[in-house]
Parts: structure tokens; C-alpha cells; sequence
């Protein structure tokens, strides 16, 4: 699957989370721009976990801040 794809597979799990409809970009912060607590977060990471069928460790976690971080790591993990 390319980045592209992915990217747009991610947008669509982020639009539920995204209670206050911030325009989503590759330099999007989670805590910052979209202001998600860790609740939210495990659960918008789980629901990308159930998306992608991968497993993000929590190292991995603690080093995603921004979508385009993201897009970059599930790519990697998608192999």
C-alpha cells in the first residue's frame, strides 16, 4: 500500500476523533492541534491498530506527535 493510500485511510479514522474539525495536514499535532487527551489517543490508536492489522508498541507511541509521523510509521509497519 503507498503512502498516499494510507494517508487517506488514516484520514478517514481521524474524522470521528476530530470533535472540533481542524483541517488536518501532515504537520497536524494530536495533543497539540487536536488536543487529545490519552484516552482519546489509545483509542484513535487502537482503531488504527484494527485499520492497518498492526501493532503500535508504546516506544513507537511515544514518538508519533503529528500525522504525517504517523502516515510514515504505519507505512513502515505495513512493510
Amino acid at each position: 500500500m503507498d503512502r498516499a493510500t494510507i494517508a487517506a485511510r488514516i484520514a478517514e479514522v481521524i474524522e470521528p476523533f476530530n470533535k472540533n474539525g481542524i483541517a488536518i495536514t501532515e504537520a497536524t499535532s494530536f495533543a497539540g492541534d487536536l488536543e487529545w487527551d490519552s484516552l482519546t489517543v489509545m483509542d484513535f490508536v487502537a482503531a488504527i491498530e484494527d485499520e492497518f492489522d498492526i501493532i503500535i508498541s508504546m516506544n513507537q507511541q511515544a514518538e508519533i506527535e503529528t500525522y504525517g509521523q504517523l502516515i510514515d510509521a504505519v507505512t513502515t509497519l505495513q512493510g
